[in-house]
């Protein structure tokens, strides 16, 4: 697999994308009751998420490389994963949302959604495959019970 950026690194990149739009596009401002509270709550789901999920991999045994899922020593499918695919990438989502809401610019949802959009393309496709290569079957049948994302 070529991964050439690690996924931390691509929300940072992303979480700078939104940065430099809120500062640059005159429009697109907004403000709204409760958006701190909000704010928090998707930092605090995204943090939990992020901390159960991998601790899910550590107490397998198995690997948090993203470089090369080739080497995973087992198929995580409890907790988290009953629910979800890719929870940490979701928990790098539910973080950009929460910078997109300190922003306040209504346009970084798109950026957001651009997130995703690379995730799912330049990830975890690749992931996916080296996954069934590996897992065969077990891994197949996971990815028809369980969502990509949530």
């Amino acid at each position: 697999m070529k991964i050439k950026i690690p996924p931390p690194i691509v929300a940072w990149i992303f979480a700078g994308l939104m940065y430099l739009l809120d500062r640059f596009l005159p429009v697109g401002n907004f403000d709204f009751y409760g958006r701190d509270y909000l704010m928090y709550a998707l930092l605090f789901f995204g943090g939990v998420i992020l901390f159960v999920s991998m601790a899910h991999f550590f107490i397998k045994k198995t690997t948090l490389n993203p470089f090369s899922p080739s080497k995973a020593s087992r198929l995580v499918t409890s907790g988290l994963y009953k629910l979800s695919r890719n929870p940490m990438y979701l928990a790098l989502l539910l973080f950009l949302l929460a910078f997109g809401l300190w922003l306040g610019n209504a346009f970084n949802v798109l950026l957001a959604a651009g997130f995703v959009s690379y995730m799912n393309r330049f990830q975890i496709s690749h992931e996916e495959k080296a996954l069934t290569k590996l897992f065969g079957k077990e891994f197949e049948l996971y990815c028809k019970s369980v969502r990509r994302w949530f």
